[in-house]
């Protein structure tokens, strides 16, 4: 089972109010572990970045401006997400300024469904907490230190390992207990004594004779 981590950081918080993505970040999970495969673009948004942004993720206009525009990358970001399923914190959010550049570029847009909302989530399993993504990481015990500001592929790491957690934790260990029994089993196997021959002795035909001639009309002889 693949499912793809995504999260983005913007100009604002509108899409509709010409807000765009400035940085997008994607981690692959293949049942529910991660592979190692990653997709982060810093995206030039073809327009200013306002102060409160800056705040929060720390991209300015002109570091950005070296970046590639979303249409030039939409290709292997498709690519990388393919069908999987998503797994986003805040999910509307998210997939709204998603759709809104691939609207720019002419290209299909995420249908809702796709998504698994983690404050959703959140918000069922622990009603009237907090659901931000820094809380979610305080309760589960997830190191956010590096957290200084909002970064998309960090951001993706961290909700990976809140995620896990949300739909009841991951033992990994079990796998490798597995693995351990059978191999126990197969060295018991081996170590078991040679099979015996399968002719009887004389002295067992002779028993065996003697115990039928002591039965009526056994069905041996028939």
């Amino acid at each position: 089972m693949r499912e793809v981590i995504l999260d983005t950081e913007t100009t604002g918080l509108d899409p509709d109010s010409g807000h765009r993505i400035v940085e997008i970040g994607c981690l692959e999970l293949v049942n529910h572990m991660s592979t190692g495969r990653t997709f982060q673009r810093y995206l030039n948004p073809e327009r200013d970045v306002p102060d409160g942004a800056f705040e929060v993720h720390g991209l300015s206009t002109e570091f950005l401006a070296q970046h590639p525009a979303f249409s030039a990358v939409c290709d292997e970001f498709l690519a990388f997400i393919d069908d999987s399923q998503l797994v986003i914190h805040n999910a509307a959010f998210d997939l709204g300024f998603v759709n809104a550049e691939l609207r720019r570029v002419n290209r299909a847009a995420l249908h809702p469904s796709r998504a698994i909302d983690t404050v959703d989530l959140a918000r069922r399993k622990f009603p009237g907490a907090q659901a931000s993504l820094d809380a979610l990481c305080r309760r589960f015990g997830v190191d956010n230190s590096g957290r200084t500001k909002h970064g998309a592929l960090l951001d993706a790491e961290l909700l990976a390992e809140v995620y896990l957690e949300l739909i009841g934790g991951r033992q990994p260990g079990l796998e490798l207990t597995a693995a351990q029994t059978v191999t126990a089993i197969e060295s018991e196997s081996s170590a078991r004594r040679p099979p015996r021959p399968h002719a009887p002795s004389a002295d067992e035909l002779a028993a065996h004779a003697e115990l039928l001639s002591r039965i009526k009309e056994p069905i041996w002889r028939s």
